[in-house]
This record gives C-alpha cells, sequence and structure tokens, in this order.
C-alpha cells in the first residue's frame, strides 16, 4: 500500500473577490475634454478653449477625488491647458491678421 495522503480541502475554496472601485469618472472625462480641447483649437479656429478649460476643471477635481487615476487626470490637465493655450494663440494670430488686413485695405 502507499502512504499517499490527500491534503484536506480549505475551508474557504474561493478567496472573497476585491471590491470593485468607483469609475474614476472625471479623470476620463478630462482626458476626453482634454484630447478633444486640443483638436479643436488645432483645426477649427481656436474653439478648443471651452472643452480644455473643462478638461482642467475635471482633472484638479480628478485629482482630489481619484488620486489612484493619476494618469488619466493628468493627461487630461496637461492636454487641457495646451487646448487653452492654443485656442488663446490662434485667436491672437486671427486678430494680428484682421488687423493687418484692415489696415492694409484703409490704405
Amino acid at each position: 500500500m502507499s502512504d499517499y495522503q490527500p491534503t484536506p480541502p480549505p475551508s474557504t475554496p474561493y478567496a472573497p473577490a476585491p471590491a470593485s472601485g468607483k469609475s474614476p469618472v472625471l479623470s476620463i472625462l478630462s482626458l476626453i475634454f482634454g484630447i478633444l480641447g486640443v483638436v479643436l483649437s488645432l483645426f477649427l479656429f481656436g474653439t478648443g478653449f471651452l472643452p480644455g478649460a473643462a478638461a482642467v476643471v475635471l482633472g484638479f477635481l480628478g485629482r482630489r477625488k481619484e488620486p489612484q487615476a493619476k494618469g488619466m487626470w493628468l493627461t487630461g490637465l496637461i492636454t487641457g491647458f495646451v487646448a487653452v493655450a492654443l485656442a488663446i494663440i490662434v485667436w491672437i494670430g486671427l486678430a494680428v491678421i484682421v488687423g493687418l488686413a484692415g489696415a492694409s485695405s484703409s490704405h
């Protein structure tokens, strides 16, 4: 006969599933609005100011309430600030172009 002794099963065969955390909604929205703001600022004459500003606000809220989603809210903050800066640069450029066109046509 063999001396094989089967090990008894553990008292709890399955470990409890970890509690699912809340989705980082603010951080995700910040990321989406930041990317949208950059795209709109580059291609639609600086209209990305509002989505960029929303990305900045949501990014700061996400930083405070969702610290585990650092990559998303940080990217949302960066792209939001870039979108706002690009929109301002585009607006200044358009104002200069309009001003130069107006000055040259008045002569």
